[in-house]
């Protein structure tokens, strides 16, 4: 029985994952690399100014200001 399509397109990075040796270490540097400027600089650099903000209505209608906002 032939496979679906899904199953071959699976097993083709499979197997290319699998039988890399300098590309497993170049995905562990991007991988080290988007966790650094995604998480730790968010956290430490990037304020959240939603958190003065109590309800859900709030938050959006400051979402929406700034969004539409002509002035920048």
């Amino acid at each position: 029985m032939e496979k679906s399509i899904v199953q071959r397109i699976w097993l083709f990075y499979y197997e290319g994952f699998k039988s890399m040796t300098i590309g497993k270490t170049l995905w562990a540097i991007i991988l080290i690399k988007l966790f650094i400027m995604f998480f730790v600089l968010k956290l430490f650099f990037f304020k959240s100014e939603l958190s003065v903000y109590s309800t859900p209505e709030e938050k959006s209608n400051h979402v929406i200001e700034q969004l539409t906002s002509t002035d920048n």
